[in-house]
């Protein structure tokens, strides 16, 4: 069944101060211990600041910088964070999964929780405040802005502003990465979804029946493009993350695939 797909609109993050529902049961994730995690991690423990943002809207679930649309529908849901411009790479780092851990404050941390998030967003720079006056995700700090659902696994929503410590881990996904294709006639966009392993992706490439592999170039986010006419042919992709570990799936989209659907190739191994 195919997906439709979202404009291609950027929207960042509205930090705010205040929440009007606390409510901390979400079925998205669940607190997990602080040692050592199923996932292989991909890095060493790392200080860092958290706040939270209450969505008090369905359609707060809905675009981001990294281009994925409807989280929940894309299976993310609300185990999703932004990053300030520190830790966004202008986009490369989309998808890349973090565990987060409260840490220094024994009235607001939850001890012996961690959670895992995917990066689906990005925090904008604010530069009428400084760094350390108001300016949360201004270079050069390292700031994650977490749903309250998230934000509630590791400490008590009046923290604030929380010292936590991150690290880079294995993303575990459910399926197949999801190939969402769009554009007309012969430019073709293809948002790439649900990766596993190291999560972010830095290079694809596209096959049709009657043609060599062809490098496509980023758009933003993770919306790759090519101009070129592969229409009437089943379609290969292979993609390549930032670990280095490349994967092909071939004949993902059938020779009457239409712009608007979504297929489901091979997955990294996590």
């Amino acid at each position: 069944m195919s997906l439709p797909l979202v404009p291609a609109l950027i929207l960042l993050l509205t930090l705010s101060s205040t929440a009007t529902s606390h409510d901390s049961s979400s079925s998205f994730f669940s607190p997990s211990s602080s040692a050592p995690s199923q996932s292989p991690t991909l890095s060493d423990w790392q200080p860092a600041r958290a706040t939270y943002y209450a969505a008090s809207d369905p359609r707060d679930t809905v675009g981001g910088a990294c281009g994925y649309g409807d989280l929940k529908r894309a299976g993310y849901g609300m185990a999703t964070v932004g990053l300030s411009e520190t830790l966004f790479e202008r986009g490369q780092i989309c998808g890349a999964c973090f565990q987060l851990r409260c840490v220094d404050d024994l009235r607001w941390c939850i001890p012996g929780t961690s959670i895992i998030v995917t990066a689906t967003n990005f925090c904008a720079p604010n530069y009428g405040f400084t760094p350390d006056g108001g300016g949360h995700c201004n270079p050069p700090n390292k700031h994650f802005v977490l749903p309250i659902d998230a934000f509630e696994k590791i400490a008590i929503w009046k923290a604030g502003n929380m010292p936590v410590q991150y690290r880079r881990m294995k993303c575990r996904k459910e399926g197949g990465i999801r190939f969402s294709i769009d554009g007309s006639n012969i430019f073709i966009s293809v948002l790439i979804t649900n990766v596993a392993g190291a999560g972010d992706v830095v290079a694809v490439k596209i096959k049709g029946s009657r043609t060599g592999w062809l490098s496509m170039g980023r758009n933003w986010g993770q919306n790759w493009h090519v101009n070129a006419d592969l229409r009437n042919q089943p379609l290969s992709f292979e993609v390549t993350t930032s670990d280095g570990v490349t994967l092909a799936s071939y004949s993902v989209a059938p020779q009457n695939w239409n712009y608007g659907q979504t297929f489901e190739g091979k997955q990294f191994v996590s």
